[in-house]
């Protein structure tokens, strides 16, 4: 036995027992970029209510319109303000300023972190680590009165926004501190057909997934794919 299987608790109930999620609004605060607008897509198209934020409200406007399947586009706090959960969608240069900002209109929300800290030079990419220790946790630290869940990280926005693929089969690990508001994000992954939403331990611990990316990046220029996580016997 190894040591993270003695350490493992026996679980009380049974983890694939998801909360209904088919009412929230989910808002995508960087919903213009590719990340969040595959994200915006793939939710709409499963059937969610879906918001787009930009800081230019025309360009989410626009943005939407080209999305279809119900989704619409607001400035950045009118989406923040009208959305039941909010993803955090944007470019990491921009990441402290937006979160930043909105503050107020976060507040008590359940906000979704999927931005991955990353530099680029001649040899690729590689992880950034932020003082906080992670992009999520930054996001946790200028939002004391949000509840931050990190998850989404991995998933490639060429796939996210094919129209003509009717499933993406990858996995999303969920990362925080409340078992009830991870279950929620885990649902919602669990609305877009072939993902499933896998809890995957404390915001703390939100670096390494964060920093995956990195690896990802390099395994889908050497093979010219778009891999994603697949995790094994559960």
């Amino acid at each position: 036995m190894t040591s993270h299987d003695a350490a493992a608790p026996s679980p009380t109930r049974d983890p694939w027992q998801l909360p209904d999620v088919s009412e929230l609004v989910v808002g995508v605060l960087g919903g213009t970029g590719d990340q969040g607008r595959g994200l915006a897509y793939r939710l709409a198209r499963a059937g969610q209510r879906v918001i787009i934020g930009s800081r230019v409200a025309e360009r989410a406007e626009t943005a939407a319109a080209e999305l279809g399947h119900g989704v619409r586009g607001l400035d950045n706090a009118g989406c923040a303000r009208e959305s039941d959960v909010v993803i955090i969608a944007v470019p990491w240069e921009g990441h402290h300023r937006t979160v930043a900002a909105l503050t107020g209109e976060l507040a008590g929300k359940l906000v979704v972190d999927c931005v991955n800290p990353l530099g680029f030079d001649k040899r690729g990419a590689y992880p950034i680590v932020p003082e906080e220790g992670s992009a999520a946790e930054q996001a946790a630290a200028l939002l004391p009165d949000s509840r931050v869940v990190a998850a989404f990280h991995h998933l490639s926005a060429v796939l996210l926004q094919d129209p003509t693929l009717e499933k993406i089969e990858t996995d999303v690990m969920v990362l925080g501190d409340n078992r009830a508001d991870c279950e929620t994000v885990q649902a919602l992954a669990g609305r877009i057909p072939g993902m499933r939403g896998v809890f995957a331990g404390r915001l703390r611990n939100a670096h390494q997934v964060e920093a995956l990316v990195a690896n990802l990046i390099s395994i889908n220029r050497r093979y010219r794919a778009h891999a994603g996580i697949r995790l094994t016997d559960i």
